[in-house]
């Protein structure tokens, strides 16, 4: 049964446009205008992405984490190795990354193949996080099943008593993943839901094709 409550939320959208003559030849310097954009506006954690993941037979899954970097060679994030994310993507390496930026009205979608940064940025980034984070990603087995809360202070109070006088190294289960695209889309919300969608998509010559999209 249709709930007519739900059902008669909607809004319209009349910030902006979005043409396809309009925009960089290169998906990520349209990115980059974007960004500019989001950041400028102080959006409440405009890094905020939804990853999406699948296993090798198809099922899918999907939550939040931030974007850490960008740029022409693709996007990172960093997690834990062996979570669910990183089990699936160990076994298919085709993800889906989307941005929504709602104050703007806009989305960017990108579709990809992800691997593991280098070392040397998961490194990097790792020493750059607060301490309690650095603890944080060595106590906790992501994703795995635990008896409490309880269980987790534990063992975060056992690494913060280990390390107390020195800075942990990381962790080897625990680093970046960058997210190379061959296709992204960027959608920018209209009236009527007459959307202006902008799709980029990678040919076999590695040339970045612009086409548009019907709402």
């Amino acid at each position: 049964m249709l709930n007519k409550q739900v059902a008669a939320l909607r809004k319209d959208y009349r910030l902006a446009s979005l043409d396809e003559s309009e925009v960089d030849k290169h998906p990520v310097k349209q990115f980059e205008k974007w960004w500019a954009d989001a950041t400028n506006s102080e959006l409440v954690e405009p890094n905020a992405m939804t990853l999406a993941t699948s296993t090798p037979d198809g099922h899918p899954s999907a939550r939040i984490v931030l974007l850490k970097s960008f740029d022409v060679d693709g996007f990172i994030f960093f997690t834990n190795y062996e979570s669910r994310k990183g089990q699936e993507m160990e076994t298919n390496p085709h993800v889906s990354l989307l941005f929504f930026w709602q104050e703007l009205e806009r989305q960017v979608r990108i579709e990809g193949v992800v691997s593991k940064a280098p070392a040397a940025i998961s490194d990097e980034y790792y020493h750059s996080r607060p301490a309690g984070s650095r603890i944080a990603a060595i106590a906790s087995p992501q994703s795995r099943v635990i008896p409490h809360r309880s269980f987790l202070e534990e063992q975060v109070n056992i690494v913060a008593a280990k390390y107390v006088l020195e800075h942990p190294e990381r962790p080897d289960y625990w680093g970046g993943y960058i997210v190379r695209p061959v296709l992204m889309e960027f959608w920018q919300g209209r009236s009527n839901r007459l959307h202006d969608r902008v799709q980029y998509r990678l040919d076999a010559d590695g040339d970045w094709k612009i086409e548009r999209l019907a709402p």
